[in-house]
């Protein structure tokens, strides 16, 4: 199994060395053609918008099929690309997660935070590192709801694809990408 981390931006090696202390073989994807070199994808935090760019149009589209046929997992800016509708502003997505999301809807850099959610995952309260994190406002009725702070989604499921609004791969708890690469066994 090899699981792929888009390096483009953020903290892409952070995912790669989580994902290697659980086993998997990580693939950095810097071109769009090495899509075709992974079973699965993580897209990691950074600026959704220098994402769009970085990507360009062919780079999202290749992107877009790969998203509808493999597992893949967002974290914060990753979770806004695999949104299917996005706010503030409105900017174009994947659309392989039947969710709203609101961009940094949690404040601005001096406002990010770690708290704890409950989570379906088992064992304690979920730690969460928020960095200027979106919220998830609308979850679609096929979506699963794998952990809430409060009454709010924070990581969600839905098929192949998951996402957080926070960043896993900063914190010591391993049961978020555990959770991942179990869901790319089962496909």
């Amino acid at each position: 199994m090899k699981v792929g981390v888009l390096a483009l931006q953020g903290d892409f090696d952070a995912h790669r060395k989580r994902l290697e202390e659980l086993g998997a073989e990580v693939v950095l994807v810097r071109r769009p053609e090495q899509l075709d070199e992974v079973d699965a994808l993580v897209i990691p935090g950074g600026e959704s918008g220098t994402f769009l760019k970085l990507l360009g149009e062919q780079g999202l589209e290749k992107l877009k099929q790969f998203v509808r046929a493999k597992p893949t997992f967002g974290t914060c800016a990753g979770a806004i690309l695999l949104a299917n509708q996005v706010e503030n502003p409105h900017q174009p997505g994947l659309g392989a997660l039947d969710i709203t999301i609101r961009r940094n809807a949690y404040g601005r850099q001096l406002d990010s935070s770690i708290r704890q959610a409950e989570t379906t995952l088992g064992g304690d309260p979920l730690e969460m590192v928020f960095i200027r994190a979106p919220k998830i406002e609308r979850v679609g009725r096929a979506v699963e709801v794998l952990a809430r702070e409060g009454n709010d989604p924070v990581l969600v499921r839905q098929g192949n694809v998951m996402a957080a609004t926070f960043h896993p791969e900063l914190s010591e708890d391993k049961r978020v990408h555990a959770a991942f690469l179990e869901l790319v066994r089962k496909r």
